[in-house]
């Protein structure tokens, strides 16, 4: 395997490599769930790079962005033992030389849930993938379905922009009490850990009163979000949306999309489950 830190060097690399390419963009500090993305593109295609680049345009504070974890030596190992056949890990400098002043957005899809409490992440999202997706021009991009909001957008940018891309969902993976992977959950003090979990288990309640038949998506929150209500939860939001336009749904009607975000002490976690028909 390879690690390429320009844009220079990871096109040249790909210039030599088979088609098709598939494409695990991150922002490091892999682990399972990365594992996952890494062994699906595997399967689906003959040269696998992985991206780990830290974004700077899609933090909404400064702080957060400094202390996001960095290990490259122990990411691009992960993604060898998995699978990768190239590593793009370029410095800031190297994906914005001087101040941005071009942008993606997508603005019909970003107005509620993360977006609202997020301003300008999900700008700084699409903005970096559509980069990304300039610079290694993959056959398909493969994304987590536990960022359902940021796969939203990823859909919609793609064939807006005429990307010539297959994007491929992969299924979140979670520790065994259901607890969605991600990379944050380092953070978790011990007793923070074992309170997070919560999410999932609101998530899973919301899903099995809707499997039951009810409908009535106020009193679904209600009921399900009350398990969200402990000292130590600080709520951001938990709502069920349509999973296609990414708005309120006004009723629990299927296909709808149950999430959340919620922080515990300086971690904010984010995670969904989707009710099909």
């Amino acid at each position: 395997m390879t690690v390429e830190q320009s844009i220079a060097g990871i096109r040249r690399a790909l210039a030599e490599s088979p088609r098709p390419v598939g494409f695990v963009p991150t922002m490091g500090a892999l682990h399972a769930g990365h594992a996952r993305l890494i062994e699906v593109a595997r399967d689906q295609s003959q040269t696998v790079v992985v991206s780990i680049f830290v974004n700077p345009l899609q933090f909404d504070q400064a702080a957060d962005y400094e202390q996001y974890q960095r290990s490259l030596d122990t990411d691009a190992a992960l993604a060898e033992n998995n699978g990768a056949h190239l590593v793009f890990a370029p410095t800031a400098a190297e994906i914005y030389p001087g101040p941005a002043k071009t942008f993606v957005e997508v603005p019909g899809l970003t107005g509620h849930f993360c977006g609202a409490s997020r301003p300008g992440h999900f700008r700084g999202v699409a903005t970096i993938v559509a980069k990304l997706f300039h610079i290694v021009q993959p056959d398909l991009a493969l994304f987590g379905e536990k960022d359902a909001q940021q796969l939203a957008v990823i859909h919609a940018m793609v064939r807006d922009l005429n990307f010539p891309i297959t994007v491929v969902p992969v299924p979140t993976v979670r520790e065994p009490d259901g607890l969605a992977l991600s990379s944050r959950n380092s953070r978790l003090r011990p007793a923070e850990r074992r309170i997070a979990v919560r999410l999932y288990q609101a998530l899973a309640r919301a899903q099995q009163l809707i499997g039951a038949g009810e409908r009535d998506a106020r009193k679904i929150r209600q009921e399900a979000g009350a398990l969200l209500l402990q000292p130590a939860i600080a709520v951001d939001y938990f709502d069920l949306a349509n999973p296609k336009t990414m708005l309120p749904a006004s009723d629990a009607t299927p296909p709808v999309l149950i999430m959340g975000a919620i922080r515990i002490g300086q971690t904010r976690l984010i995670d969904n489950v989707l009710c099909q028909a």
